[in-house]
């Protein structure tokens, strides 16, 4: 995907679960990609998995649900928006994208 204004391919990023989480856990059901799961303090989300709903919905449900705003994007897991999607055909063979998700 190329940015309008500049030229340059757009990142986009996996989401991580930062240490304000409280534990509440509003997010893992919400995940499409069981990629949130509950750590030693806090829950935590798995980057290779994570595709910030790209290919199920078109915001990120955990960012969406947390009450205290602590899922936020990892700029350590930039990816684009089409290897974001190729992440999520892997991780969901045979299925289809839902429109507009992409």
């Amino acid at each position: 995907m190329i940015g309008r204004c500049t030229g340059k391919e757009v990142k986009k990023v996996a989401y991580k679960i930062t240490e304000e989480c409280i534990s509440c856990g509003a997010c893992e059901p919400e995940c499409p990609n069981q990629a949130i799961s509950e750590g030693e303090t806090v829950y935590i989300i798995d980057p290779d998995k994570c595709t910030e709903c790209v290919g199920a919905h078109e915001s990120s449900q955990c960012a969406d649900v947390c009450p205290v705003d602590t899922c936020v994007p990892d700029p350590e897991h930039a990816e684009t928006k089409e290897q974001l999607l190729k992440k999520w055909r892997g991780l969901h063979p045979g299925e289809e994208p839902a429109p507009g998700t992409y």
